[in-house]
């Protein structure tokens, strides 16, 4: 029997032509929560966002990349979660004092946050006063930002993400190894304004969930990106009423949430 990597959802594919609904398959991104089981109770050693499956091999290679690897453990799923599974040995305690100094710390950048619940207690509903977005400037997007890129164009190696106004405007840029890194740059960048109203997020890469997150928590209503949407991603957008445009290059853009940010007639 094959796995379920891929989801259904609907969406609107935007061209010169306007507005066109149709079904579009997503990559399926779940969260995965490895609990540790210790005398004082359980406790989470790490938050992975992956596509389901697998999931005793991604878990076991996780913990000999953080070097936590036990010589005798107990892998095995929650009886009712399958996105939970536990960890017994007789060395919780030493695993639990290496998890304290940050072994769950590894991971996307949801990790660390304790549980992928506490967005929606940490967050509200993104702002948007300005008027819709046209296609011709979401299409303008990922070239503007490919512009400022200079570390891109010298490597071919790193991300890149772009804040900008509502009629397109750069306000400021950065690149990473890290597409999420790139993203806390220019947030962090923009401080002193949060929440971030009537602003766009532009990002080379694809739209995995940690990229949405950090626009839900920083105010931003509208995120434009070059690759493809997880179906995480496409769900926290929808949750969260943001505008979620993927697949953004050669004249073309496809919008999975908050269309009605977006003028969807056909370019004059």
């Amino acid at each position: 029997m094959s796995e379920v990597l891929t989801l259904t959802l609907p969406a609107v594919r935007l061209g010169a032509a306007g507005g066109e609904e149709r079904a579009e398959q997503v990559a399926l991104e779940e969260p995965l929560e490895l609990r540790l089981q210790t005398p004082t109770g359980p406790l989470t050693l790490a938050v992975l966002m992956r596509t389901p499956g697998h999931d005793r091999q991604l878990l076991q290679g996780w913990l000999v990349s953080e070097g936590v690897l036990p010589k005798r453990f107990d892998l095995y799923p929650d009886a009712e979660n399958a996105n939970v599974w536990h960890l017994h040995t007789p060395e919780a305690g030493s695993i639990a004092s290496a998890a304290r100094l940050g072994v769950s710390s590894s991971a996307c950048g949801v990790c660390g946050s304790g549980s992928i619940e506490r967005l929606a207690v940490r967050a509200s509903r993104p702002q948007w006063s300005a008027d819709q977005l046209t296609p011709k400037l979401i299409f303008s997007l990922p070239e503007r930002l490919l512009a400022q890129q200079m570390g891109f164009q010298a490597t071919g190696g790193l991300h890149g993400a772009a804040l900008l106004s509502a009629a397109g405007e750069l306000i400021s840029y950065a690149e990473d190894v890290g597409r999420h890194n790139a993203v806390d740059k220019v947030v962090g960048a923009s401080l002193t304004q949060l929440p971030l109203t009537n602003r766009i997020l532009c990002v080379s890469s694809r739209a995995g969930f940690e990229i949405v997150q950090k626009a839900v928590m920083a105010g931003v209503a509208v995120v434009v990106s070059v690759g493809a949407p997880s179906s995480l991603a496409v769900t926290t957008a929808q949750v969260f009423g943001l505008t979620l445009c993927a697949f953004t290059r050669e004249g073309r853009s496809t919008v999975y949430s908050g269309l009605e940010r977006v003028n969807t007639l056909p370019l004059g």
